[in-house]
């Protein structure tokens, strides 16, 4: 569908837009940031080494592979200490991203056959690192989670993707991350099907210990599949009872339950919420997840709109007026 403030949309003038900078909205990670833009490998492995989270890790990870030039840093470091895992994570994530950067967000049918040609050469880079990686340290977390993108992204179809899944999940089976991944190869575009993706989302919630990020991926399940409807269809399905009262379940034993965990996630988790809610014109539900975020977004899910930062902005006024 033609995406921006639709399905439920409130304007109510301009109100001030929230950060989308997650250095903005997660101080705690600016160090990070400085020793990687700065070259500094021993300052950044120790960040990360001192994570008590694989969660945590998995998302630092996915931040640095957005930094532009810090593939110099870690082919460097990937050299120097070819049995550490972490340096050729970092290295393999990041081709992942320039890969992609030359695909563009666009969908197949708008995608050059060179742009698909050079896409692949970055991710199949990536892959030969990581099958290393895996079959040296099988329970490497961050590892098998960029695995799934470059499942994804090869098109080496919903089988292996599910075995690479469960190859992670053996070890860390709510690896919220990594269950993001799985949820969009399960969406249509990527060969799955609505049945396959809410099952999934529905299945993992239920398997979460209470508290846990994942019954965000039932708020995501339901966006993406708002995505692909059109018009009228797409606004009757945002604002069915049935959708709503599956947003409030997960939302109850994940980001509201009173042994939430928050981590680095919880930002996004909530923001899928407030999105999913607002989009349906359930604002009352939505208040709850904007309260908790104030002025602080991410930008999956937001970025599906037309113009994220107007959208939630404007569904956050509306949400506080009910």
């Amino acid at each position: 569908m033609r995406v921006g403030t639709t399905s439920g949309d409130h304007r109510t003038g301009a109100p001030a837009g929230p950060s989308f900078d997650p250095y903005v909205t997660l101080p705690e990670l600016v160090p990070l940031r400085t020793a990687a833009r700065a070259g500094d490998w021993p300052a950044v492995r120790s960040y990360l080494v001192a994570l008590d989270s694989v969660e945590q890790l998995s998302f630092a990870v996915g931040l640095l592979a957005e930094e532009d030039g810090t593939e110099a840093m870690f082919e460097k470091a990937a050299a120097e200490h070819p049995g550490d895992p972490l340096p050729r994570t970092l290295l393999a994530d990041r081709y992942v991203r320039i890969g992609w950067a030359v695909r563009s967000g666009a969908r197949a049918q708008h995608v050059s056959r060179d742009q698909f040609d050079r896409f692949h050469e970055w991710l199949r880079r990536a892959e030969r690192i990581l099958i290393e990686v895996c079959a040296e340290q099988p329970a490497y977390a961050p590892a098998w989670a960029v695995r799934l993108t470059t499942a994804r992204g090869l098109e080496l179809g919903q089988a292996e993707a599910r075995r690479r899944y469960d190859r992670l999940s053996a070890h860390h089976p709510h690896h919220y991350p990594a269950q993001t991944q799985l949820l969009q190869q399960l969406c249509p575009k990527w060969g799955g099907s609505w049945e396959d993706a809410h099952g999934f989302a529905r299945e993992a919630t239920v398997a979460a210990p209470d508290g846990a990020h994942t019954g965000a991926l039932v708020a995501l399940a339901h966006i993406e599949h708002w995505l692909e409807l059109e018009g009228p269809e797409a606004t009757a399905y945002v604002r069915d009872v049935a959708v709503r009262d599956d947003l409030r379940s997960a939302a109850e034993v994940s980001v509201l339950h009173p042994d939430y965990r928050p981590g680095w996630h919880w930002i996004g988790a909530h923001g899928a919420f407030a999105m999913a809610f607002s989009l349906g014109g359930h604002f009352a539900d939505a208040a709850r997840h904007f309260a908790v975020l104030g002025d602080r977004a991410s930008e999956s899910p937001w970025h599906y709109m037309r113009d994220p930062k107007a959208a939630f902005a404007n569904y956050k006024s509306a949400s506080a007026n009910v």
